[in-house]
Parts: C-alpha cells; sequence; structure tokens
C-alpha cells in the first residue's frame, strides 16, 4: 500500500499511483473477531473511515492509534495536503478533517468519524483521495456486503462515473454467524436473513419476505429487531408451530463490550412465547434466529443449545 510496508500485495490492478478503497467488514467490532486481511489493510492505510465506536474497537491493539497518539488536523492543513480534494468540488458539503495518528513505528494515518448522515460525501471524499494515491478504508461492522455500506460505494462509484476507483470489499463475520456460534449449531442446514428495517421498502415486502421464508422451511435470522419484531413473530408463527426454538441474541462477539446489555448474552425461547421477551430485545445489537421443524434443543454440563441437522442426517452418515 502506499508509501508503507508489511501489507499483502493488493487484489486489485491498480494504474501507477493510485490508491484504492477498501470496503472492511470488522465482525463485531472487537479485534480478535477480524480477519487477519481486515486488520492488515486498516492498520496499513492512509486513511480509515470509521464511527467512534468502531474507531474505539480499533484502538484496543493498536490497528489504529490511541488517542494518545492522534492529534486534529486543521483545514487548512489538509486543503494543502491534498486530502480534502472532494471538498473542492462545487457540489460536495465542506469537509471536515479527521484526526492525524501515529503508530508506534512512525506510520500515520487519518483518521475519519463516520456519520449516517454523510456517508455520501464520505464516499466522493474517499474517491478524490485514492485518486490522489491514497489507501482508503471504510470500515463497516459485521460484514460489509450484510446490510452494510458496501453496496452505496458502487452505487456512489456509478452516479459519480468513478470507473477508475479500484474497491476491494474484505469481509467479515455477520452478526448470524456470530449469533449461531453463540448458540450452537443452528444454522448447519438452509437458511435466510430478514431485515425489519422498513426505511426503504414497506412492510408488505417484508411480510412476504417473512412468509416465504417460514413456509419454505428455511432456518430465520432477523436483523433490526428493534423494528417491528413482535409484528415479525406474529408473521412467522402463522406458518411455524409455536414450539419452534427460538434464540434472542445480543452483541455476538462483543463479549463484556456489549452495550445492549451487560455483555454478549442469548436467550433461548420458543417461537409462541419470543414476544414476552421484550427485555432482552435492545437496540441494533439484537438478532433473532428461529428454527424450523429439525431444529433441537440440546444439552450438556456447559449450557442449552440449538441444533439443525444438516439434511436430517445422523453420525453413522460421516
Amino acid at each position: 500500500m502506499t508509501g508503507k510496508t508489511g501489507v499483502p500485495g493488493d487484489a486489485t490492478d491498480a494504474d501507477d499511483g493510485m490508491g484504492t478503497l477498501y470496503v472492511v467488514g470488522i465482525g463485531p467490532g472487537l479485534p480478535h473477531a477480524m480477519t487477519q486481511r481486515a486488520r492488515d489493510v486498516i492498520r496499513y492505510a492512509d486513511c480509515v473511515i470509521a464511527s467512534n465506536l468502531y474507531q474505539e474497537f480499533l484502538r484496543q491493539d493498536g490497528t489504529i492509534p490511541p488517542e494518545s497518539r492522534t492529534e486534529s488536523i486543521d483545514q487548512e492543513a489538509a486543503s494543502d495536503g491534498g486530502v480534502a480534494a472532494a471538498a473542492a468540488a462545487d457540489d460536495v458539503d465542506e469537509w471536515e478533517p479527521g484526526k492525524l495518528g501515529t503508530h508506534p513505528d512512525g506510520d500515520q494515518v487519518e483518521i475519519v468519524r463516520s456519520s449516517m448522515g454523510q456517508q455520501v460525501e464520505l464516499a466522493r471524499e474517499a474517491f478524490a483521495r485514492v485518486r490522489a494515491g491514497q489507501d482508503v478504508v471504510h470500515v463497516s461492522g459485521g460484514d460489509a456486503n450484510v446490510y452494510g455500506k458496501s453496496d452505496l460505494v458502487y452505487l456512489m462509484a456509478e452516479e459519480e462515473e468513478a470507473y477508475d476507483i479500484p474497491i476491494e470489499i474484505v469481509p467479515g463475520v455477520t452478526a448470524a454467524l456470530g449469533g449461531a456460534a453463540m448458540v450452537g449449531a443452528p444454522l448447519s442446514n438452509d437458511f435466510c436473513t430478514i431485515s425489519l428495517s422498513d426505511k426503504w421498502r414497506g412492510w408488505e415486502e417484508i411480510e412476504e419476505k417473512l412468509q416465504a421464508a417460514a413456509v419454505s422451511g428455511f432456518v430465520v435470522v432477523l436483523y433490526n429487531c428493534w423494528r417491528d419484531y413482535e409484528r415479525a413473530i406474529e408473521v412467522l408463527r402463522e406458518h411455524r408451530t409455536d414450539d419452534a426454538p427460538v434464540a434472542i441474541v445480543n452483541d455476538a462477539g462483543r463479549g463484556e463490550a456489549g452495550r445492549n446489555l451487560e455483555d454478549e448474552t442469548y436467550t433461548l425461547t420458543t417461537l409462541g412465547e419470543a414476544t414476552e421477551h421484550d427485555d432482552k430485545v435492545s437496540g441494533m445489537g439484537t438478532s433473532l434466529i428461529v428454527g424450523n421443524h429439525e431444529t433441537e434443543t440440546w444439552e450438556n454440563d456447559h449450557g442449552e443449545f440449538l441444533v439443525t441437522p444438516r439434511g436430517g442426517r445422523d453420525v453413522d452418515d460421516f
């Protein structure tokens, strides 16, 4: 990567002098849950765009420098350095520089705060930086392709006719997989994910997907359960028995850093009783895993878990 050492070769064939735009899924956010590729790309980037929460997580093992090794960048210095090139365009809002962080080995990285209302401006700024030769990382929680930020990057590249920009998506562990690992083996057969967010689609479409998933026998993982999860459960109950196992999972993979409850937790219940656990459904970090007719509850000396056999096979099939 640009002017730095110790990084695996780029997967893209960037033109000479061109950087790369990486959209990096970091899983639940804690350093131990990132892939090595994600860690390396972030560690050696010229610019990292991340929310305050993910910045906090990335500082825990030095993937980005700690607050004590960062300093503010004023607008004039940023413009003189050519890193705020997008702000010079007529159709882009004024760019707010990030903070300059210095790693113990002297490598420097600009750390920019990502906010929900500024994604378009952030994408334009990233394109300008890549054209100026910088490697830019746009951090996404979980996996960037699962209700993450990867689609916006491509939509913006089309909108801006930025066909020259090299783009690489670096995968991460999404909540469905992290939650499944916590509760056992509920996704060992066919499953699907459905977001309950109606920000871009109406409830009628969400309901149709819930009905189709329930009828088809998929294990269903519900995202954005802070929106109408009770309503979703009622739809699933129309096509699935009330004794179908359900796991309510909070902050899978975050351990004691969980922000919804005290730490990462899961509660096993049934479809018929799922809505009786409102106190366990707490914000965007909550997901629900709804089992099918084959999903069973399994216990050992260490806890209770969910298991969905793959095609009903048993030990002899191996």
